[in-house]
């Protein structure tokens, strides 16, 4: 064999050798993953102009970024569609299945018994019975319902704050009862009138919503938070600008969707809440629920973020209300304040 022809045999060997191993690369499990783990976020609802959806969204792609995996997102829109989106997510077999919402409790139980392989990272609620595979993640609303409470009994003038909640259920509740306690720490003597939506579609009547806000202002309220969902608290903001007085917000900044109305919001940092999860997942802590609130900064207000001056909300004019409410958080982080759950009572 010439030394042309014996070159060539090698250089042809080697191709085959190298494809080979390409081929075994593709098929190969591990090789597929290096690019790291695939996560799946199911929202219960269209993330369209919700806030907390929004923040949900951002932390599923900040944990996929960091730990260089991929990530998808099903929007669902109904109860049917929770269901089916959840068992689309189960096929594909994700490292974790992010589910956002207490809508999601009966359908997330009934896969995880039936997927015990299956990581589920439950935020915003837990499922009644326990499981090995669901990490859940719950919020503190109540913590932040009370400091917006004192600042809403601070800047009071008639000494009456009210609530638009969607539903009069014990979830709810933390937005209401807490924010009347907050008030009349502040300002002894404030008194609270909560309203609920309720209904055939309480998240998404925001006509509703800003008919029970006026009529808050009628009884001489001048302080309203808003947990009316998305939709609900545009109409909250609405009824404010017309009729004349201050609401809050809620899950993000809300200011800018009505300056000089919005006090000031309770924040729910899904996406910090989603990033912890996800890490302890992956890092094999799994079927723990753990709890956020003012302390473990999955609850805040916007005024006592850093960038509360650029916020547009009406507290950050604010600094003597600012700083007696970053009082009220400080004891409530060292333990001296401990709200109470409705939820729980």
């Amino acid at each position: 064999m010439s030394p042309r022809t014996l070159l060539r045999a090698v250089m042809a060997v080697s191709a085959v050798t190298l494809l080979a191993a390409c081929n075994a690369s593709a098929k190969d499990p591990a090789a597929q993953n290096a690019a790291g783990p695939a996560l799946v976020l199911i929202t219960p609802s269209p993330v369209g102009v919700n806030d907390f959806l929004k923040l949900a969204v951002q932390g599923i792609e900040d944990s996929a970024k960091k730990h260089n995996g991929t990530q998808k997102v099903y929007q669902s829109t109904d109860p049917a569609s929770i269901q089916q989106n959840l068992a689309a997510a189960v096929r594909e077999k994700p490292a974790v299945i992010v589910a956002v919402g207490f809508n999601f409790a009966d359908a997330i139980a009934a896969e995880a018994e039936r997927n015990p392989e299956q990581k589920f990272l439950f935020v915003d609620s837990c499922t009644t019975k326990p499981f090995p595979n669901v990490t859940c993640a719950t919020f503190r609303e109540h913590e932040g319902s009370y400091l917006a409470g004192a600042e809403a009994g601070l800047l009071s003038k008639s000494g009456k704050v009210g609530a638009v909640v969607v539903l009069d259920a014990p979830q709810f509740r933390r937005y209401s009862i807490p924010f009347g306690q907050g008030a009349e720490k502040a300002k002894p003597g404030t008194t609270l009138a909560p309203l609920f939506i309720g209904g055939a579609n309480p998240f998404n009547d925001p006509a509703r919503a800003k008919a029970l806000a006026a009529t808050l202002a009628g009884q001489g309220v001048d302080h309203v938070m808003g947990a009316a969902s998305a939709a609900g608290n545009l109409g909250v903001f609405e009824a404010a600008k017309q009729v004349g007085f201050f609401a809050f917000g809620v899950d993000a900044n809300q200011c800018p969707a009505s300056p000089g109305q919005v006090v000031d919001n309770v924040i729910k940092r899904t996406n910090v809440v989603i990033g912890d999860g996800v890490d302890a997942i992956l890092g094999g802590k799994t079927g723990e629920t753990k709890s956020y609130g003012v302390k473990e900064k999955g609850i805040s207000l916007t005024g006592l973020e850093p960038d509360a001056a650029t916020s547009q909300c009406v507290v950050a004019s604010h600094p003597d209300v600012l700083a007696k409410v970053g009082e009220l958080r400080d004891q409530i982080i060292s333990g001296a304040i401990v709200v109470d759950d409705p939820a729980k009572s």
